[in-house]
């Protein structure tokens, strides 16, 4: 069925810098990736966590501003509930969980006798809390050797930087990884992955043109020779209208089926924060096509849009493995409902 099984695999290009594993495959418990920076002093990390949390706090303060100053001073009538139907569909929450938000939040106000305007913000933020809680999950690794991961996205959501992110997070927990540049229609993106692989002494598997396909295959038979833990699979930005291309994303992944069984473990799509309606529209029709593991969702920083996460959680609750609020490494962490929650409202 795919010809190139039939000839000897592309020989890929020489790696951009040799990387050694850094860890037997026996050796590697499961880690998670909410425990990216756990590897630094317990003070250190306590810093971090705080100048985490504020930087995600600055980067949804469009967000927050527009749902929470609707409550200064506010009556408990139906304009109040109008104002805040407003607020969330401007959000991008999307109607089916702006209604589920506002029915959930009359019914408790009605139960718990609620009068005061601050009593209401709390039990909003409580129902948004129960909604996005199963979006967040643990990304482990070190449960398959390699573990294989296949990266998508349409163009411009900051897919092959989010892989260089996610690699070096990779790096802290002591494990190897070769990254595949399956984005062979941009030249700028198989570069771009290289600037990363020599930066994070990281292998680079790439060629000047051919099937991306092929690329993926040669990386995990890479990474079984070496003994490496993690595979990356880079893959061209598309739109989900793009039919054509949105098979040939099908096809590197069956191809990455036939190098290793049951691979790619992971299947994430990286969604850039500020398209709002759109994410979810991405959303659906990656996961109707590749049936999506994880979220990784960039670019949140300054967005009025962070409502788009109770969109997801309502209508396509796929994990949210990571969120970002920036360009630097430190600006990608792990999604956790609480801390987004309250970002937005405290």
């Amino acid at each position: 069925m795919f010809s190139f099984f039939k000839k000897k695999p592309a020989e890929p290009v020489a790696p951009v810098v040799s990387a050694t594993p850094t860890s037997p495959a026996q050796d590697v418990s499961p880690i998670v990736a909410s425990e990216a920076i756990s590897t630094v002093p317990a003070t250190e990390a306590s810093v971090e966590k705080s100048s985490w949390f504020s930087r995600l706090k600055k980067g949804l303060a469009k967000t927050s501003s527009n749902l929470t100053t609707l409550f200064i001073g506010a009556r408990i009538d139906d304009d109040l509930y109008d104002e805040l139907e407003s607020a969330l569909l401007m959000s991008d929450a999307g109607v089916e969980a702006t209604m589920h938000l506002l029915e959930q939040l009359k019914r408790k106000v009605k139960e718990e006798k609620l009068t005061e305007a601050e009593q209401v913000k709390t039990a909003l933020k409580a129902l948004l809390l129960e909604l996005l809680l199963p979006l967040q999950k643990s990304l482990e690794l070190g449960r398959h050797q390699p573990l294989v991961m296949m990266i998508s996205g349409v163009n411009g959501a900051g897919k092959t930087t989010t892989i260089g992110k996610l690699a070096k997070h990779m790096q802290v927990h002591q494990q190897s990884v070769v990254l595949a540049a399956g984005d062979t229609f941009r030249a700028a993106a198989r570069e771009q992955l290289m600037v990363w692989g020599e930066r994070n002494n990281i292998t680079v598997i790439a060629q000047e043109s051919g099937d991306p396909a092929a690329v993926a295959f040669d990386a995990v038979a890479s990474a079984k020779a070496r003994g490496t833990n993690v595979v990356m699979v880079d893959t061209a930005g598309r739109l989900p209208t793009q039919l054509h291309l949105m098979e040939e994303l099908k096809k590197i992944k069956r191809v990455i089926g036939k190098s290793m069984d049951d691979a790619p473990h992971e299947v994430l799509l990286v969604i850039d924060g500020n398209t709002g309606q759109n994410a979810l529209a991405q959303v659906k029709a990656f996961d109707d096509a590749l049936q999506l593991t994880g979220l990784v969702i960039t670019k949140l920083d300054g967005t009025a849009k962070g409502g788009v996460l109770a969109a997801i959680a309502k209508t396509r609750p796929i994990p949210v493995y990571f969120i970002g609020v920036g360009e630097q490494i430190e600006d990608l962490q792990a999604f956790n409902a609480q801390e987004f929650v309250d970002a937005l409202f405290d």
